[in-house]
């Protein structure tokens, strides 16, 4: 027997080991996943599932089941999101870096295409349609302008000292906002600067020519408020000072933001039995003013538990920065943070009247495929460097 079984146990342990490099093989880099990133945004996905049903519930007499109530869709997109984030974590984002300009090249392309082919609503064209979807270029322009951004850093050493790189990461960015701004999408156009702007400062950007780029900003603004502004765009702007200027058109959804949110108070009215929600004074609840319906029926603590888990998905975010075992991984991440706080800053001060309205979603809480598909992928790099941090661990 012992014979039998010494001259087996080399083929044996070979199997066993085998099969351990393939159960090693199939589970390498999850015990690195960051669990405590995804559950955060699905909380938020939750938090926002429960308001969209409270701010459609008068519109829609259909079971909430249905393909076609916004809760079953938002639903299924986040089912796609959460697959997409999955996928992409698997996929090395060096691979996603070097692939950035052709990825960025198509942004260009598709809000190009979407000036001859994209579909309005509330004065701007930001949508195209296909088929019982409406898709949104400009969502998936922000992720590829990031990837770019990075990928132009690292090659150049992870130094936006010079002047000449940092004038042509400017030029990276400006063709995709610009083509926004013209749509026209004030929000988005300042989100992408703020992404820019951002992954420069990490980059060790010099102040000086910093303020000198800020001057020459702030000297063009006139230029842009007299040619580049929308009429209906500086109409919000003057009724974000005074909102009873024109308080059934211009200053409507700004008078009805304040009353939702005022309302509330501590705790709010509970949750389908918000006036202001529920007899539909305000509009696109579920979608732009989804914090205003909040603010009514879930109250200040209802808001509390928002900004807790925003803040818990961010600082996994700026833990991914930290952690980054690359140039390129850190400004990745510094991009995807960048991106997630200001859509939420931007959401939450136009439904408290800090801000101009315009049709920014609040992350993964609002309305919106194109949206929340996007960022989960975005979530997808960032598990992807959490996972590889220490492969690519600079000495």
């Amino acid at each position: 027997m012992s014979v039998t079984f010494e001259s087996r146990g080399p083929r044996l342990l070979a199997i066993s080991d085998s099969s351990a490099f393939g159960r090693r093989s199939i589970y390498r880099g999850w015990d690195r996943f960051d669990y405590i990133l995804t559950l955060s945004a699905l909380a938020l996905v939750i938090f926002g599932l429960v308001l969209i049903w409270s701010g459609s519930s008068r519109v829609y007499d259909i079971p909430v089941t249905s393909f076609a109530h916004p809760v079953a869709k938002q639903t299924i997109f986040a089912i796609i999101g959460l697959g997409v984030m999955l996928v992409v974590s698997k996929i090395d984002y060096h691979y996603l870096t070097h692939y950035s300009w052709a990825l960025y090249i198509l942004s260009l392309l598709s809000l190009v295409g979407l000036m001859a082919v994209g579909s309005s609503a509330y004065g701007s064209t930001r949508w195209v349609d296909i088929g019982p979807v409406q898709v949104q270029p400009s969502e998936f322009a922000k992720l590829a302008t990031i990837l770019l951004l990075a990928r132009y850093f690292s090659e150049r050493g992870g130094d936006a000292k010079d002047l000449r790189t940092l004038l042509v990461s400017l030029l990276i960015v400006l063709p995709c906002a610009l083509l926004v701004f013209i749509q026209p999408d004030l929000g988005t156009t300042l989100v992408f600067m703020s992404i820019w702007l951002g992954v420069v400062v990490v980059a060790g950007v010099s102040r000086s020519h910093l303020l000198v780029l800020g001057a020459i900003g702030i000297a063009a603004l006139p230029f842009v408020w007299t040619f580049g502004v929308a009429d209906y765009q500086i109409e919000r702007i003057s009724v974000l000072v005074d909102p009873d200027e024109d308080p059934l058109d211009a200053g409507y959804n700004v008078i009805q933001s304040q009353i939702a949110v005022g309302s509330g108070q501590l705790f709010g009215k509970g949750l389908g039995q918000g006036e202001q929600t529920q007899l539909r004074y305000l509009k696109v609840p579920t979608k732009d003013f989804i914090f205003s319906v909040l603010g009514e029926e879930l109250g200040f603590a209802g808001a509390m538990l928002l900004f807790a888990l925003l803040f818990v998905l961010l600082m996994r975010g700026i833990r991914a920065a930290q952690i980054a075992g690359d140039v390129a991984g850190q400004l990745v991440a510094v991009g995807i943070v960048v991106l997630i706080l200001m859509q939420a800053f931007i959401n939450i001060a136009v439904n408290v009247s800090l801000f101009p309205v315009t049709g920014i979603p609040l992350p993964f809480v609002s309305q919106g495929g194109s949206s929340l598909v996007t960022l989960f992928g975005a979530l997808g790099i960032l598990q992807s460097i959490v996972m590889r941090h220490r492969a690519y661990r600079q000495t």
